[in-house]
């Protein structure tokens, strides 16, 4: 099947209608969009808030920059340190998780306005009227690069309002913009080689992936100079996109030079994916899917076994994730008297994110817990939000053409989700327990003392997977953007709110603001309780309108 083109055979032919789409593409993502901006700029804005208020004189910024740039862990999770200015320190903070961000975010855009709207069927409408053949290609690009120029000059405001030097700032934001086009290029790609939006982010999130290692990888295995306070990376650093966002060194070199790294890659994959696409058809991706058994599995018609088959390799990738970062952050614990030093703004910080503890070790564990379970929370959004997939692509309304009831189909999804939730926390809590237990000598106590205290999360996140699924059954249209919105505001609300002077009854709102702070405190049954029953009755609302709705597609 191809794409009927505009007349003639020049290159404007094959762009035809690009504007167009680029429109529309603005109209599907006019909630999603805005709300991973916000996110991202709240995020820059927050860290960079904290940094210059947590490090005020040269001897705490060098003794920090000192302390990361001697500790392996420190540079494998945060990034390299180039000097011990404020803007210096910012940037090794911020550099690699705001590339990451965008990555993602990026990626996202491209799969989401290319092979999904393959495999849903509105390229094939789209390509009924006079569309070029890599128009649609070209437009998820222009929304994707514009979303990361637009990131770049909201991250370079936030900046600019700290009162950090310009060319610094200008540095900084242009690498991150920088390397989300790079991760948009490889997206590009993947869309052509696949048949399947999910197949298609999971290719683009494995490059995510292999870049952080790399960037990590050259990080640690790098050289410490000037003072120790500079660490020059080793060559897996120059094979990543992330990896080249931290060599333009802002607020120290800020080195122009090295933009044109991510730039290049960008421009050449993106010439790849639009030669590929001149190799196959609409709706079909370069590597065949693979061939099935030739007899399904038992459990496969149950509505059990076909939820399971549509979320497992969602569990599957969140949980290799979540279990790396919760034993770098395990292994790292031993290591916080260190890295806090004598700065008392620092130890404050992890007081309040540890819920006021005063041992710096249980508070510190306790704002990890409280970062993770966010982070697992956002596997649940993404899980559920699976079922509004299966909807919008028309695979749902056959299903329920069969003996399975909606009320049965949902719960499926729900049910496993939370099974996942409940997997993924028991996995973090043995992670980061076996990872400190086996630095401090003491596995037995540790493990099960984390794994309980992972385990105090689960009722919050049920309570957001609980208003997922109400939002789902209530408002389909709405419950994309809705959903990524509750996330954020337990986020802010929740997590961030003793940072940010947010009045208790607003913190309330979030249900991660009910949570003790453990491990340093005793778990409370009464808030988890209620937690639980707000999920519960949420989540029984949510199937009994989904119930009475009818199925839409859009």
């Amino acid at each position: 099947m191809t794409v009927v083109t505009a007349p003639g055979s020049g290159t404007a032919a094959q762009f035809a209608g690009t504007a167009r789409l680029v429109r529309l593409a603005l109209r599907r993502d006019r909630i999603q969009l805005p709300v991973w901006l916000l996110a991202l700029t709240l995020l820059q804005w927050f860290s960079a808030a904290s940094v210059i208020g947590l490090y005020p004189t040269d001897a705490e910024r060098q003794s920090f920059a000192a302390v990361t740039a001697a500790s392996p862990v420190a540079l494998a999770t945060n990034g390299i340190v180039s000097g011990y200015s404020i803007g210096a320190i910012l940037a090794s903070q911020i550099v690699m998780p705001l590339s990451l961000a965008t990555g993602l975010m990026t990626t996202l855009i491209v799969v989401r306005h290319t092979r999904q709207n393959e495999e849903t069927g509105r390229a094939e409408l789209i390509g009924a009227a006079v569309v070029g053949r890599k128009a649609l290609l070209t437009a998820a690009l222009v929304v994707a690069v514009g979303a990361n120029v637009a990131f770049g000059v909201l991250n370079l405001l936030v900046l600019l309002a700290s009162d950090l030097p310009f060319d610094g700032s200008l540095a900084l934001a242009a690498g991150v913009a920088a390397a989300g086009t790079a991760f948009a290029a490889i997206a590009a790609v993947a869309v052509q080689v696949t048949d399947s939006a999910r197949t298609a982010n999971g290719l683009a999130g494995a490059a995510l992936g292999v870049a952080f290692l790399l960037r990590a990888v050259g990080d640690m295995t790098g050289t410490v100079t000037e003072g120790g306070t500079r660490v020059v990376t080793s060559w897996p650093t120059w094979l990543s996109p992330i990896g080249w966002a931290e060599q333009v060194r802002p607020y120290d070199d800020n080195a122009w030079w090295a933009l044109l790294l991510p730039a290049a890659f960008a421009v050449a994959v993106v010439w790849i994916a639009y030669v590929l696409t001149e190799h196959r058809d609409l709706g079909s991706g370069l590597v065949p899917t693979r061939a099935g058994p030739p007899r399904a599995s038992r459990s496969l018609p149950t509505v059990l076994g076909s939820a399971w088959r549509i979320q497992r390799m969602t569990l599957f990738w969140w949980a290799f994730g979540l279990v790396i970062l919760a034993v770098v952050y395990g292994a790292i614990g031993d290591q916080v008297d260190d890295f806090l030093g004598d700065s008392d703004q620092v130890t404050d910080l992890f007081q309040q994110l540890g819920g006021g503890v005063e041992d710096l070790v249980n508070a510190y564990f306790a704002a990890i817990f409280g970062m993770m379970a966010i982070a697992v929370a956002g596997y649940a959004v993404q899980a559920l939000l699976r079922m509004r997939s299966e909807e919008v692509a028309g695979r749902l309304e056959p299903v329920l053409s069969t003996a399975i009831s909606r009320s049965r189909w949902m719960v499926a999804h729900v049910g496993l989700v939370t099974a996942g939730v409940v997997v993924l926390q028991l996995l973090t809590g043995v992670a980061a327990g076996l990872a400190y237990g086996v630095v401090i000598g003491d596995v037995s106590d540790q493990v099960t003392g984390l794994t309980g205290a992972a385990l105090a999360f689960v009722p919050a996140i049920l309570v957001v997977v609980g208003v997922a699924a109400l939002l789902f059954g209530g408002l389909p249209g709405w419950s994309v953007g809705l959903s990524w919105g509750v996330l954020a505001v337990c986020l802010v609300f929740g997590l961030l709110g003793p940072l940010l002077g947010i009045p208790d009854a607003v913190r309330d709102l979030s249900p991660f603001a009910h949570i003790p702070a453990v491990p340093a405190e005793d778990i409370a049954a009464i808030p988890l309780i209620v937690l639980t029953l707000i999920a519960l009755v949420a989540g029984a609302v949510g199937v009994a309108l989904f119930r009475r709705r009818d199925i839409t597609t859009s």
